[in-house]
């Protein structure tokens, strides 16, 4: 439930500094919006990176979710998590 309400969250995020790029906020605005849209991308790609170089040799992330992990950033590594944890309670359960 809180996984997707940040996802909702960063949505509204990019549509904001998207909408800076479109329509420029008045000018102090504008160059802090800038400058965190260009933080913003170079952290998540950073993550997005990170989590490929940190894989298994045989693991492969696909292109899907790589751009999920670009543009939902944490929230979509929690999901992850939470699915990889859940698939190995599965696991024992067997």
């Amino acid at each position: 439930m809180l996984i997707n309400a940040g996802r909702v969250l960063m949505i509204c995020v990019w549509a904001f500094m998207v909408f800076n790029l479109i329509h420029p906020f008045p000018k102090p605005l504008k160059y802090f919006m800038d400058i965190a849209m260009i933080f913003m991308i170079f952290m998540h790609a950073l993550q997005t990176i990170f989590l490929k170089a940190t894989l298994a040799k045989g693991e492969k992330l696909s292109g899907w979710l790589q751009t999920r992990i670009f543009f939902f950033g944490v929230f979509e590594m929690l999901a992850m998590q939470k699915k990889q944890k859940q698939a190995i309670e599965d696991a024992k359960k067997k």
